[in-house]
């Protein structure tokens, strides 16, 4: 009789297929795990312009790689016609840029779907502004020679595991087009410093406008091919579907989003508000990868009224998050906070959000419960 100690298991065995909770199934010690592990930005920090290393949401799909940032030598090949093998310091000697960038997950609200899928669970926090210093890629592209064949650029990551069964190096393709926008970075700096081990170093991708899943972390090569890319992170996992029958559409740009700065003081437990009765600003962050947010709307009354918020300038440049503001006369009671982002492109934040599978782009108005306690 075979026991468990006696069976030889495949890799795959380690790794659960994707799953929809039931419909009162709580948070489980597997996902608890990927949140200790994963954090999103405490929403108070939102009152940066730039966000600290430190505060930056992080998904780390697998483990920190152990990666010698003295030696690291990223290589350039497939359909060129000179593959190139570039250290960092030759990286460092190229012309360096530094964009101000909004990084936000493509899974941001998925804990807040009905029925949720099994995955991280994030709420609204999944993102981050920081300044990234690099150099563009695309002359490195040019510089190897892309073939009028070329369909796709695949960056390979340090990070290896197994995920739904499948194991792989961590990979991301883009289309061509998109991996030679003069704004996409191969980045070694972060608000000023060394990338952290935990952000990618010593070299990532930025990709402006693109959720997080296209920012490849610990980057070590880049491949240009003919035809599109078939792996895992872009034909499997970051796609919008209905049920698993459907092939579904690629996770790309990040919708227009608005979130509040929660006022007042909190309640340990549930984070519900406190807000003293008289004037207070309200203020917040909105962002979309689409095109630039022109307008922000902001109710108290749960969704009921809306009133347009006041934007200040884009200092940060067309990726950045711009703060909004509303000044509100808190009276005594109970109140919902919202704030919606609308974009050049005419993309609106829904108030009802409709759901796949995935918990991709789920980009719904957040809720702020506050109580104005009578003096």
């Amino acid at each position: 009789m075979t026991t468990v100690d006696d069976r030889t298991p495949a890799v795959a065995d380690v790794s659960d297929p994707s799953r929809l909770a039931e419909p009162d199934e709580a948070i489980s010690a597997e996902e608890l795990q990927l949140a200790t592990r994963n954090h999103g930005i405490p929403l108070e920090a939102l009152r940066y312009d730039v966000t600290p290393a430190g505060l930056h949401y992080l998904l780390i799909h697998y483990d920190i790689p152990d990666v010698d940032t003295t030696d690291h030598v990223l290589t350039v090949g497939g359909a060129v016609d000179r593959p190139l093998a570039v250290t960092l310091a030759e990286l460092r000697e190229r012309p360096r840029v530094t964009h101000q960038v909004t990084l936000e997950c493509a899974g941001n609200g998925r804990a807040l779907l009905h029925p949720r899928p099994v995955s991280q669970p994030w709420l609204v926090e999944a993102v981050g502004n920081a300044e990234w210093t690099g150099t563009p890629l695309a002359p490195l592209l040019r510089e190897a020679g892309l073939g009028p064949d070329a369909v796709d650029v695949v960056f390979t990551g340090a990070d290896h595991g197994v995920e739904r069964g499948v194991e792989q190096d961590y990979q991301r393709g883009l289309p061509v087009t998109d991996a030679l926008r003069e704004e996409v970075l191969l980045a070694y700096e972060m608000n000023g410093a060394p990338l952290l081990p935990q952000h990618g170093a010593p070299l990532r991708l930025i990709v402006p406008g693109w959720y997080g899943m296209a920012h490849v972390k610990w980057l070590r090569s880049i491949e240009v091919r003919t035809e599109p890319f078939e792996g895992y992170q872009n034909a499997v996992a970051y796609r919008v579907r209905r049920d698993t029958d459907d092939p579904g559409v690629p996770v790309t740009r990040i919708e227009p989003r608005a979130l509040v700065r929660p006022p007042g003081f909190p309640d340990f437990m549930s984070r519900r508000r406190v807000v003293r009765p008289g004037p207070c600003t309200l203020d917040g962050r909105a962002w979309s990868g689409h095109a630039p947010v022109v307008s922000v709307e902001v109710t108290v009354d749960g969704g009921a009224s809306w009133v347009p918020a006041e934007l200040d300038p884009a200092a940060g440049g067309d990726f950045a998050w711009r703060r909004w503001r509303h000044e509100w006369t808190a009276t005594p009671g109970r109140y919902v906070l919202s704030a919606r982002a609308t974009d050049a492109s005419g993309r609106t934040q829904p108030v009802e959000q409709p759901w796949n599978r995935g918990g991709f782009a789920n980009n719904l108005v957040q809720r702020v419960e506050v109580v104005v306690p009578a003096e």
